[in-house]
């Protein structure tokens, strides 16, 4: 009796410590050797973590996206492409005659591959993957925009990675493209 309610109590307080903490959803690498998520220890506190089955690889002690963003890991297991599903809207106009008439929020980044340091290898801004004709396409809340078919309740095939190590996907307007590692 006495051991029960010891160890009830033990989980009642390591419930707070417990419930803060969540998680990306796992995604395996295409020769299934890494996988990839990101922890939310607390707010403003995380972990991007590659693994194999024998434990981590790697870790980044930085919030490079949340825990509703979608991380895929290269074959060799040193480069992460994240996506930004629900990107926050962009606050900085480009400028020339040629985004004369672009919004702001249509210079947002919606993409970035990072290193093993957490740098950045390269970036996607929402106009490198919507053509500026497909702009209205594009889904806005209030401080954030959709662009991602299949996911969000925007209609469409989700992003995948493919046998080949390549990231598909569709943007909104059913634009497909291909990232690589």
């Amino acid at each position: 009796m006495l051991r029960s309610a010891l160890v009830v109590v033990l989980l009642l307080v390591s419930l707070p410590a417990t419930a803060a903490e969540r998680s990306s959803r796992t995604r395996v690498s295409a020769n299934g050797a890494f996988s990839v998520r990101l922890v939310e220890k607390d707010a403003g506190k995380c972990t991007l973590e590659v693994s194999k089955e024998s434990g981590p690889v790697w870790t980044v002690q930085e919030c490079v996206g949340g825990v509703d963003d979608l991380y895929f890991v290269s074959n060799d297991g040193a480069r992460v492409w994240v996506f930004y599903p629900l990107a926050p809207k962009g606050t900085k106009k480009l400028s020339g005659k040629k985004y004369k008439k672009v919004p702001a929020w249509a210079n947002t980044v919606v993409a970035v591959e990072l290193d093993r340091q957490g740098g950045r290898l390269q970036e996607r801004s929402l106009l490198d993957l919507v053509a500026q004709r497909e702009l209205s396409e594009v889904r806005l809340l209030g401080q954030h925009l959709k662009w991602l078919e299949g996911l969000l309740g925007v209609p469409g095939k989700g992003p995948r990675l493919t046998d080949s190590g390549r990231i598909e996907f569709e943007t909104v307007g059913g634009k497909s493209h291909q990232l690589s590692f």
